[in-house]
């Protein structure tokens, strides 16, 4: 079994800043579209959240990469394309494994950078697009369905929920930060990360120092139990209501 960090949303160099909290909530900006969208910030409730974090760059009336796509159902569509997705595919990850998509994000009361978990995706299918995408897909509007990224172009689908709450539970980044330094689980350790070789990046404290830049980082937690057990909880907390 493969667990996938996924870096998703807003951040200093898509959108220019985090990702808000609001109420306690954490909602995550989609980037900005770079083509092949029907779904603006104003769609999903985000046009004054997406101003406000882009200083006006961005606003109601702009389109975004509405990806992932959290459905009324249960389930998420999530879209990948390029050396990301040639990357997932050549670490193995298929039905069975988890997403667990986080981003970055200001603390609502400090305005503190930070990465935190904010929602998950069962991998139940992964759809080749590279003969066309199905009807119900482009029907939602997914941009990896309404248009080719590249060649090898996917879209994986299972059940998947967004985080109701900014629980200290989903936060990845130690107190005080800074976003790139966090508090790994302890079941994670060097060698057991993808992009994460490097020995300076495991500290002391159960600390990891994670890369500036990346989308897809594989833990393959095998038949562990630890592991699993710590992506239940961390599930379990996402779907609170």
């Amino acid at each position: 079994m493969r667990i996938v960090f996924s870096r998703k949303g807003f951040d200093s160099s898509s959108g220019g800043a985090p990702s808000p909290i609001v109420g306690g909530v954490p909602r995550s900006l989609p980037i900005p579209s770079g083509g092949h969208s029907r779904t603006r910030y104003g769609d999903l409730g985000l046009g004054y959240h997406a101003a406000k974090a882009s200083r006006g760059r961005l606003g109601a009336d702009d389109f975004c990469h509405h990806d992932p796509m959290f459905l009324a159902d249960g389930s998420c569509l999530f879209g990948q394309c390029g050396a990301a997705q040639t990357h997932l595919a050549n670490r193995g990850v298929g039905t069975g494994d988890v997403f667990l998509f986080f981003g970055l994000f200001a603390d609502e009361e400090t305005g503190e950078p930070h990465h935190r978990i904010f929602g998950y995706l069962e991998i139940a299918e992964i759809v080749d697009l590279s003969q066309g995408a199905p009807e119900p897909m482009s029907a939602l509007g997914h941009p990896h369905a309404l248009g080719m990224h590249a060649k090898n172009d996917a879209i994986y689908r299972g059940p998947g929920r967004e985080a109701a709450h900014a629980s200290d539970m989903l936060r990845l980044t130690v107190p005080g930060g800074p976003p790139s330094l966090w508090q790994r689980p302890d079941w994670l350790r060097r060698g057991g990360l993808s992009y994460h070789d490097r020995a300076d990046r495991w500290l002391r404290g159960g600390r990891l120092r994670s890369v500036a830049r990346g989308q897809e980082f594989v833990a393959d937690i095998g038949r562990r139990e630890r592991p699993r057990e710590w992506l239940r909880a961390v599930m379990d907390e996402i779907s609170r209501s």
